[in-house]
């Protein structure tokens, strides 16, 4: 499966696996409705930067959370 190109299907798959490789709790600050397809280059950007960096350090994975945050709508 692609996940090149911005689809609203897309953006919840990413959303998605980045919930589950931050092993997110509170999954509502996760909705893929709660992102604007417009920054789905972004978002992508981190999904495959996470795809790539394998394990998370504490302060790591916070970053990203706060980076997934600074997306919202």
């Amino acid at each position: 499966m692609s996940l090149q190109e911005p689809s609203r299907e897309n953006l919840a798959i990413i959303i998605d696996n980045m919930a589950k490789k931050l092993q997110v709790v509170n999954r509502t600050i996760m909705n893929p409705e709660d992102y604007d397809i417009e920054k789905y280059q972004e978002l992508k950007s981190l999904h495959d930067m996470l795809e790539h960096k394998g394990q998370l350090s504490v302060a790591e994975t916070q970053a990203f959370i706060q980076e997934l945050a600074d997306h919202r709508k």
